[in-house]
């Protein structure tokens, strides 16, 4: 299976006989809450907004024309903390299947998630991945890390591919192809990118790394433009077709993420993989689109 836009991840949404419960942390965020009203209007998600009460239902009230009060559970909380840690206990127990980012700071909602005692870490690395729709692309493009590892180690690296590779095949892909990014696609010691690319590959044809086929270290153009590895005799079934692309490290993976977005014409979801359920996480200037996008990926995987 491809997924060639958003609209054909909407498509098999609605086609999926399961609603899935998210549970949106400090629900008093106008656009966040949108988002979500939406999908749910559309019968695709059933929501629990967890924070200020007051706020919460005062916005409620703003949209009283579409919306009976009863129909939305608020979970009542005090302060941002308060709320991620409720939000994260709800997982835990089963009554919501993945959470939302809203009101609250990206570290106060991490800080519930990865509690040794009552978080959701899985045991692995945790990661963010971005699910790119870009008008020049053939189809969706998945790029990792742009927003948790500042400089991550070779096993770090191994744990992001790990979760874009879960994640793509949860979606249907069987083997994604995935491109280690480095300036060259040539391995120079002096250069960590492209001995961890190396490596990376070598643990793939190995078996350590299973689900995908991994090619690198590779220039950006011959992973996306078929022709550009024509032109330089480059030959690889990842060529021009690639399905992840892995960033050296978060600068890189956050600057072709806004890149892509605000100068290519790019439509966005952002989630966060490897705790025990996907994290919508979006910043708080993402569009109404990008947020509604996000949804409909965790809806998919959670």
């Amino acid at each position: 299976m491809i997924y060639r836009n958003f609209n054909d991840i909407l498509s098999t949404v609605k086609k999926s006989e399961t609603v899935k419960k998210l549970g949106l942390v400090c629900a008093e965020d106008p656009n966040a809450l949108k988002a979500v009203l939406e999908v749910w209007k559309e019968g695709l998600i059933i929501p629990v907004l967890f924070g200020n009460e007051e706020q919460i239902q005062n916005l409620l009230k703003e949209r009283q024309e579409d919306i009976s009060m009863d129909e939305i559970e608020v979970i009542s909380a005090e302060g941002p903390g308060d709320a991620a840690g409720k939000a994260v206990a709800a997982v835990k127990n089963g009554s919501v299947d993945f959470l939302m980012k809203g009101r609250l700071e990206t570290p106060e909602l991490l800080k519930a998630v990865v509690n040794k005692e009552k978080g959701l870490a899985a045991g692995g690395v945790m990661s963010h991945v971005a699910v790119n729709e870009i008008p020049s692309y053939h189809k969706l493009l998945l790029t990792t890390d742009g927003g948790m590892l500042p400089y991550p180690s070779l096993e770090q690296k191994k744990g992001i591919i790990e979760n874009a590779v879960c994640m793509m095949n949860r979606l249907g892909y069987d083997e994604p192809k995935v491109c280690i990014l480095a300036s060259t696609e040539h391995v120079n010691p002096k250069m960590l990118e492209t001995t961890d690319a190396n490596a990376l590959k070598e643990m793939n044809r190995g078996h350590e790394i299973t689900g995908c086929i991994i090619e690198g270290p590779i220039s950006l153009d011959l992973a996306l433009v078929k022709k550009r590895a024509e032109e330089k005799r480059y030959e690889s079934p990842c060529a021009g077709d690639a399905d992840i692309l892995v960033l050296p490290n978060v600068h890189a993976g956050n600057i072709l993420g806004k890149s892509l977005v605000e100068m290519a014409g790019a439509k966005m979801a952002g989630l966060v993989l490897g705790a025990s359920c996907p994290i919508v996480l979006t910043s708080r200037a993402s569009s109404f689109e990008e947020k509604f996008n996000s949804l409909m990926l965790a809806c998919l995987i959670s």
